[in-house]
């Protein structure tokens, strides 16, 4: 959605005093990875970099990752509140995922309006149905581009931003200054995220905790996040740094989703096989752990690159926000756990399989030693 169609819908709505757009963010695990040859096009649409024009202080060295991104034509859709546009976008990330962007304009009254947009429902079925259907249709049409793909598409990340535009204006109709209006209105922000239609039955400490992490940069804007959605006031040019932020937090909950689950499945087949009776052999163990510890490190590497903006700023100090909320420091230390658990796995068969071999070395050395006595004896006799 861009400024100019975002301004041309608070004029034709007199009334509203809350004007922006939704963004739905849907991240994918597709594939253990993806070739790294050039996509031209995806669903008819061309293909090219996504660039983010940070427009607040940076790092003199900035750096962002740039994902391929294709813009899909829009769609008419009727919504909660009527007729609406939906703007649709994918970016393409070379951990194996899909990063999937749905953008629905809104002009309201009252905060709690909103509330109506968390399970968007069109006409016609759900905004979720939708998504899942382009993923799919994403999904097969870069089959050959997938590396080991999934067989079947995995559950979604789902995260909604809420972008009200910049100034936001208080009770009497007057523009004010967006930390002001958040403490005066912080109880239904709290029931806008939590998806709750009547935030006066929350309680205080929900209320503060659903809105204790946020942050401003200037007087006219301010971002408050919570773990299944986030507020975003400022001026509708600046909407997509503070979201991209966002859908790669939302990405690297997904992928280490996905890796959690790996690292599941490779533990308990390894408990299984070094029980009672093995269904692999030693070797076969040995060579699936020696690929997992590999995977684990490109994952790794791949999954940090896609954040190496970090600096002094306000884009950094949102990722930090975000991944806290996230937990992804819990979850990275949960597969560095089960990493460590396969790598003693693995350095126990090592063990094993060294000291067999050593048994093997010691009893020909033995046969040896035999068979030239033998021979001596035999020569003697002679």
């Amino acid at each position: 959605m861009t400024t100019t169609s975002i301004s041309a819908r608070h004029t034709s709505s007199a009334t509203a005093r809350y004007v922006g757009e939704v963004v739905y963010i849907y991240a994918f695990d597709v594939a253990y990875d993806t070739a790294r040859k050039p996509i031209n096009q995806l669903l008819g649409q061309p293909v090219a970099h996504f660039i983010v024009d940070a427009s607040r202080r940076s790092p003199r060295q900035l750096f962002f990752h740039r994902p391929e991104m294709v813009r899909l034509p829009p769609m008419e859709r009727i919504g909660p509140l009527g007729p609406i546009c939906v703007q649709r976008a994918i970016k393409l990330l070379p951990v194996g995922a899909i990063s999937i962007t749905v953008r629905v304009p809104f002009a309201v009254e009252h905060v709690e309006d909103l509330v109506a947009f968390h399970d968007l429902q069109f006409s016609n079925g759900s905004l979720a149905d939708d998504v899942h259907r382009l993923a799919q249709e994403v999904v097969a049409e870069l089959k050959g581009h997938l590396i080991r793909p999934h067989p079947q598409l995995l559950e979604e990340e789902a995260y909604t931003v809420f972008c009200i535009a910049s100034p936001v204006v208080s009770s009497d109709g007057q523009p004010t200054n967006a930390e002001q209006w958040f403490q005066a209105h912080r109880r239904q922000v709290a029931g806008l995220l939590t998806q709750e239609s009547e935030s006066e039955r929350l309680s205080k400490q929900e209320a503060d905790e659903s809105t204790a992490r946020y942050l401003s940069y200037y007087d006219n804007d301010i971002v408050v996040i919570d773990w299944d959605a986030a507020l975003l006031i400022d001026e509708p040019r600046d909407f997509d740094e503070t979201l991209y932020i966002m859908e790669l937090a939302n990405l690297q909950l997904a992928e280490l989703e996905a890796y959690d689950r790996l690292l599941d499945d490779a533990l308990e087949r390894s408990y299984r096989d070094l029980g009672g009776e093995p269904l692999r052999s030693r070797g076969d163990i040995l060579r699936e752990l020696r690929e997992i510890r590999i995977d684990m490190a490109r994952f790794n590497d791949e999954l940090s690159n896609t954040t190496k903006f970090f600096g002094d700023w306000h884009l950094a100090r949102i990722y930090e926000k975000i991944s806290s909320r996230f937990h992804l420091a819990e979850w990275h230390r949960t597969i560095d756990g089960k990493l460590k658990t396969l790598d003693d796995l693995y350095q126990l068969l090592k063990h094993d399989q060294n000291n067999r071999l050593m048994v093997w070395l010691e009893v020909t050395v033995v046969l040896l030693f035999i068979i030239d006595l033998v021979i001596l004896v035999m020569g003697l006799k002679g």
